[in-house]
């Protein structure tokens, strides 16, 4: 199987085309990852995964996250904790990357403040606040360039940022939450403004080397049916302005449907094609149903399904990289298993409640 195939993407040497996606746990109480934490990614490292992308994390920007159990990557302690758990997880034979987040507008659906967004709304048409000010996404941009500094310092194989799912990056890159009609609004190369302007920050605080990720969508949690882009010269233009991303992570409910009419090319494929750039498939791998069905109460069980489409993708250069969440949340020898033709266990919405 493909999947088990060693991969060389730039500087970064992988094992095979595993990657454990990234899935937020709140197991980080004040932010500091604890033992258990480390323990958990490194099981999956030991299980046979290829790359680790760490859950979403705190930068130090006033909002980042929405809940204190969420780490960080910015305070003295936590930085050493996550220190550890990176040679720890690249001892074990994975390459360990962090994934920043900033979740911008979803704050105020909790109650929240500060809540830094483009145009005061998380939800379309529901207004908190004011926009962002230049001097806001300065400092946030300022905020993403010195968690990737940390990354670099601290020995991480790259980064990613997490720029999906109705956020605050993608609060930028989507029409219905960007009203802006400065440099950061507008056309989809207005709208990918900010995004470029934390990618180039990462970037010029690490080296050319050190690999980026980015990862986009077009569903969000505000809108399930939601596509940033409905046809492939949309999706172009928004990868045109990203030029210093070097691997970019599609997230999709089900990483094989079509992103576009007329083609059976899935979002990661229309990517790689596009941008002439690695990319990462993700969305329900290795699972029977999709991820919005599965963590919001529609099904409580979601059994291991085969990888024979998967395999023939790989096999056609649709994508690089595969990334397997619940998966490998439900069995951290999901990979191990899966090589050597043994069934893995099934997720329940019980793997939520635990670091196991």
């Amino acid at each position: 199987m493909r999947l088990f195939d060693p991969v060389s993407l730039g500087s970064m040497r992988l094992r095979n085309r595993v990657v454990m996606a990234p899935m937020t746990r709140q197991f980080s109480p004040g932010g500091v990852p604890t033992p258990e934490v480390g323990d958990y990614y490194v099981r999956r490292a030991e299980g046979g995964a290829g790359l680790l992308i760490t859950e979403g994390l705190e930068i130090g920007h006033p909002g980042s996250v929405h809940h204190p159990a969420i780490p960080a990557f910015h305070s003295a302690d936590a930085l050493d904790a996550w220190a550890g758990i990176a040679g720890r997880v690249q001892a074990a034979g994975a390459a360990f990357v962090p994934q920043f987040w900033h979740v911008g507008g979803y704050r105020s659906t909790l109650g929240q403040t500060p809540a830094v967004s483009p145009s005061g709304m998380y939800t379309p048409g529901v207004r908190y606040g004011d926009p962002a000010s230049q001097a806001d996404i300065a400092a946030v941009v300022d905020a993403y360039g010195a968690a990737a500094e940390a990354a670099f310092a601290m020995g991480c194989t790259g980064i990613e940022l997490h720029g999906a799912h109705g956020y605050l990056i993608d609060q930028f890159l989507w029409s219905e939450t960007n009203e802006r009609r400065d440099g950061y609004g507008g056309d989809i190369e207005g709208r990918t403004r900010f995004a470029a302007e934390v990618v180039s920050a990462c970037r010029r605080r690490t080296s050319p080397a050190f690999p980026i990720f980015f990862r986009f969508s077009q569903w969000k949690l505000q809108d399930y049916s939601a596509r940033l882009f409905t046809t492939p010269a949309e999706l172009e233009r928004f990868l045109s302005v990203l030029v210093d991303v070097d691997v970019f992570d599609c997230s999709t409910r089900r990483f094989a449907d079509p992103a576009f009419d007329g083609s059976d090319l899935p979002l990661a494929a229309w990517t790689r094609r596009l941008s002439g750039r690695p990319t990462m498939a993700v969305g329900s791998v290795g699972l029977d149903n999709d991820v919005v069905a599965s963590l919001h109460g529609r099904v409580e069980d979601s059994g291991a399904a085969g990888l024979d489409v998967l395999d023939r993708m790989l096999a056609r250069g649709d994508f690089d990289l595969v990334g397997v969440g619940r998966a490998l949340l439900a069995d951290a020898e999901w990979t191990r298993k899966i090589e050597i033709g043994e069934r893995p266990r099934g997720f329940t919405r019980a793997h939520l409640e635990v670091l196991a």
